[in-house]
């Protein structure tokens, strides 16, 4: 997969706009898809992958995600839209692809042959994302929080183990993967919009998702009008938020 890139990572970085308002003008599907590819090599809590990423080019599709967007530019004047999914609710699948991916890059030999170093990657995906992952109601993630905040008064642990936090860890793996389709999509002259004003139930139900998942970014693409961005960039001064220890 090549997509000829026209702009440096920081080139494409400083061209990325929140696009509100896009051409009438139709973008290449493929290339969109390119971009979506490469926003799945993002990096990813565990290499759980716990995402989805759909792709909307039907006009009728389209329309409805315009109305469930609050009928606002950025999703009425899109060409296509991308949504991403985060999917905290397939961990057991995503942890059964990393066991058979780990047995393929050990020669698929017997598991007594296996290094060290082979084991406790096999044991991570075996037991300890379990531990974490594992869940009923949200009463077994309070339990599991009480019992390590105790071992943290002794030692550095991981703390983050409630289904809240869980939730938390996904979004953050599908927000990094939004961040890389935008910069891709940056790079070769298209531009994005992403939203966070929906109604994610009529969202889920247009897409056919159960609803054990949860919506992490909708995203308008397309080409900016010379009005599409609305106003110059702001930002905090720097100085305000950098801190060197």
């Amino acid at each position: 997969m090549v997509i000829n890139e026209e702009k440096t990572v920081s080139e494409a970085i400083e061209y990325r706009r929140s696009v509100r308002v896009f051409k009438n003008e139709a973008i290449d599907e493929q290339k969109v898809k390119n971009c979506i590819q490469l926003g799945s090599l993002a990096a990813t809590s565990s290499n759980m992958q716990l995402w989805e990423f759909y792709h909307i080019t039907s006009p009728d599709i389209l329309q409805k995600l315009t109305i469930a967007c609050l009928d606002q530019n950025a999703a009425k004047t899109a060409q296509q839209i991308v949504v991403i999914v985060a999917r905290k609710d397939l961990w057991k699948k995503r942890v059964q692809s990393n066991i058979e991916f780990l047995k393929s890059q050990y020669g698929n030999k017997p598991e007594s042959e296996y290094s060290k170093r082979e084991k406790f990657a096999m044991n991570y995906y075996k037991k300890k994302i379990p531990t974490i992952y594992f869940d009923f109601l949200g009463i077994i993630g309070y339990i599991k929080y009480a019992i390590f905040q105790i071992i943290g008064l002794f030692k550095p642990i991981y703390r983050q183990v409630r289904q809240s936090d869980m939730r938390i860890v996904a979004h953050k793996s599908a927000g990094l993967a939004a961040q890389n389709f935008m910069l891709s999509m940056s790079a070769i002259s298209y531009d994005t919009c992403p939203m966070e004003g929906f109604d994610s139930l009529r969202v889920k139900k247009i897409l056919g998702l159960p609803s054990s998942s949860e919506i992490n970014m909708i995203i308008g693409c397309g080409i900016r009008e010379d009005h599409g961005v609305y106003g110059d960039r702001f930002r905090i001064p720097f100085e305000e938020i950098y801190y060197k220890l």
